[in-house]
């Protein structure tokens, strides 16, 4: 009888084996990822508002400051309900290799219960969220001070949906095609910053220059703002890199560390270089260079180890610096706030050094080893960056145009003078005597 019974149990036990391990397969919340994950998403949209804000608004004269701020916050409010309605859904709804489709438009099926990996899918979507906030909000450094405030918010709209969305699930959505390619972009050198500075460039050559741009000083209006919102930046990025593995493990515990040694690795370059080529290093410029090793960590921050994190860096710091002042002085374009000098070229410098330093010889998470491995990547690297550059850029351009054509683009000479605080907004920043 004890026989039957032991042999009973043992077919039982057989019999459920393949339930059980379907249920072991099945995602499984974990609250330390969910805490973790809260705390990013908060401190990505901290990078925004105030952190951008203020990094921005500090450097514009004082007749654009508060037009700045309010440029900044009308984005966050309006990335934010565009990105519920139909953004997730291109990025992150489906699985074709250009976009997500529209299965779920106004988050269609994102419920209390349905989970991303470990985490809710809600935790997910504003943590993309925040991204899809912040990457059209960099844009505004190219055309501060010129843009109309109707004609800027039309834009973004459409920028967000037609650009980077599909970029979006390009890199990180389901079927991706350069997710397929194997393109490393951890949290958002491609996506964000790339995407971000081409557009910027476009719209800064579009617009044209600000009135007296090369033969009046427009020196920064408050260095102090714009320092404590690099500061902001700096620690917001945390959140922004160390997040974007989407648990509290050991890879984002990598990626915190090399977040901050890049950073200071590029504020030190810009720093000390400007002291070399300029007599003196300012606060503008040690700001703006921990800016630039911020975005050119993004993409490598869960592929590269310390050393890797300090030569990229100093490389980004360097080359940015030169983009910010010599680049743009030579080809005489007017992006007012460096916006492609310090993101697009810092994104470019990343996305391509990721396909160096990802290697386990050279200190990375094991990508590839070997010149051939290390060139593959590179390749992909190259790719993702050209494939970036030319849609971005040529759909920015068709969007710019046809607002130019229709509503327009720019303010008013009259306004421009006056400011665009009291010219957009009837308001004042400063009350000035």
């Amino acid at each position: 009888m004890k026989f039957m019974k032991s042999l009973l149990g043992l077919f039982s036990t057989a019999m459920l084996m393949p339930a059980l391990a379907f249920a072991d397969d099945a995602p499984t919340l974990s609250s330390g990822d969910t805490a973790w994950m809260l705390v990013a998403t908060v401190l990505v949209l901290f990078m925004t508002i105030p952190g951008l804000s203020m990094f921005y608004g500090g450097m514009v004269r004082s007749k654009n400051a508060l037009s700045t701020f309010v440029q900044l916050f009308a984005i966050t409010s309006l990335m934010t309900i565009l990105w519920v309605v139909i953004g997730y859904s291109i990025a992150f709804g489906g699985e074709g290799a250009y976009w997500g489709g529209l299965d779920k438009m106004f988050l269609k099926g994102v419920t209390v219960d349905s989970l991303s990996g470990t985490i809710p899918e809600t935790v997910f979507m504003v943590f993309q969220m925040t991204f899809a906030i912040i990457t059209p909000a960099l844009i505004v450094g190219a055309f501060a001070e010129r843009m109309k405030f109707s004609a800027m918010l039309i834009f973004m709209s459409l920028w967000l949906i037609i650009v980077y969305a599909p970029i979006t699930h390009w890199v990180w959505g389901d079927g991706g095609w350069l997710g397929g390619k194997g393109i490393l972009d951890f949290a958002g050198g491609t996506v964000v910053h790339i995407n971000a500075g081409i557009a910027g460039l476009v719209a800064a050559i579009v617009l044209g220059k600000r009135k007296g741009y090369g033969k009046t000083a427009m020196p920064p209006h408050n260095l102090t703002y714009t320092i404590i919102g690099a500061s902001m930046l700096w620690v917001g990025w945390f959140g922004f890199n160390a997040g974007s593995e989407l648990a509290a493990d050991n890879v984002a515990g990598m990626a915190m560390a090399v977040t901050q040694i890049a950073t200071a690795a590029a504020a030190l370059t810009w720093m000390f270089a400007e002291w070399i080529f300029h007599g003196k290093p300012s606060g503008l410029g040690i700001a703006s260079g921990a800016v630039a090793g911020l975005v050119a960590i993004t993409p490598a921050s869960g592929a590269v180890g310390p050393m890797g994190a300090i030569a990229i860096g100093a490389a980004s710091g360097f080359l940015c610096y030169l983009s910010a002042t010599k680049l743009k002085q030579m080809l005489g374009y007017d992006d007012s706030l460096d916006a492609f000098g310090v993101h697009g070229i810092g994104g470019i410098v990343g996305a391509l050094l990721t396909g160096v330093f990802a290697s386990t010889s050279l200190g990375g998470a094991g990508f590839g080893d070997g010149i051939e491995s290390i060139a593959g990547q590179v390749s992909v690297q190259a790719l993702g960056v050209g494939a970036t550059l030319i849609y971005t850029g040529v759909v920015t351009f068709i969007l710019l145009m046809i607002l130019k054509l229709t509503i327009g683009l720019r303010v008013s000479e009259d306004v421009e003078v006056e400011g665009l605080d009291t010219g957009e907004h009837d308001e004042r920043a400063y009350i000035l005597n």
